[in-house]
């Protein structure tokens, strides 16, 4: 039995390797608007506000603290949406804040009475623990991500540009800014538990960073990322396998090596600006 058929030959397996295909091209689109909309600072801040809404839910009595994690998440985004409107000179520092604040409560409130390791394996993630009805949630989002992408990616770079000028052509900037944010909240809830906090916001910027490197237009830049994010994504999952360390990180690990490689290529004359 060759080594890729004993691979598939175990559910999780299957289930992760699902997982990954969906969570790649997910990331893909989603990092290349967030990288556009220079939000990369915002999403990290979702992600760290995971364990606020796994401590709202406990507080709450909540048996499933994904949906929580959800709700907090959603709100927490518009929350921050409506700031970065207000303070836009601020927008980093407020965010930080916020993030900070969230995070420290999260920790705060799961930690009492010594009970954080329940929650330690949401730092790094597990993939190969994803189950078939998570795998499900993960392809809605998606579905629902391209759809977004599909018809607002030229409204929404708009906006990246000047959001005057996208105002006075009839664009409503807040209500594709807050369903924008909602749907990286949806994604970074969904996928942190299979990703990893302190892992998450690297598997959506890396591939498009790399991408950027080698990209002349945004057609080329679209492609590259999704293709680099789910090389990523199958080929650390493999190694992960064979060499038998963590799935997420194995994967963060190849993306910055394709990130390096790309940015070498680019500043060697690869490609001229």
């Amino acid at each position: 039995m060759s080594s890729f058929t004993q691979i598939l030959s175990y559910d999780f397996m299957i289930n992760a390797l699902i997982a990954v295909l969906i969570i790649g091209p997910l990331f893909a689109l989603l990092g290349t608007m967030i990288v556009t909309k220079k939000m990369a600072f915002f999403s990290d801040a979702l992600g760290h506000s995971a364990f606020t809404g796994i401590a709202v839910g406990v507080i709450c009595g909540i048996p499933d603290t994904t949906i929580s994690m959800v709700i907090f998440a959603v709100l927490f985004a518009l929350l921050l949406n409506h700031i970065k409107k207000r303070n836009p000179e601020n927008v980093d520092t407020i965010i930080s804040v916020f993030a900070s604040v969230a995070t420290a409560i999260g920790l705060a409130v799961l930690s009492f009475g010594g009970n954080f390791s329940e929650y330690s394996s949401l730092l790094v993630g597990d993939i190969l623990s994803i189950s078939r009805l998570e795998i499900l949630y993960l392809l809605i989002i998606f579905v629902v991500a391209i759809v977004f992408y599909l018809l607002a990616i030229n409204k929404l770079n708009a906006i990246s540009i000047n959001p005057t000028v996208a105002r006075s052509h009839h664009i409503k900037v807040q209500l594709i800014e807050d369903i924008f944010a909602v749907i990286i909240a949806l994604t970074v809830m969904l996928s942190i538990r299979w990703v990893g906090l302190l892992l998450i916001n690297a598997l959506l910027i890396l591939p498009v960073a790399s991408a950027r490197n080698i990209s002349e237009n945004m057609r080329e830049y679209t492609i590259y990322s999704i293709v680099f994010s789910l090389f990523s994504g199958l080929l650390g999952l493999f190694l992960s396998y064979f060499i038998n360390i963590a799935t997420g990180p194995t994967i963060v690990i190849v993306a910055a090596i394709i990130y390096f490689a790309t940015y070498v290529y680019n500043v060697s004359g690869g490609r001229v600006h």
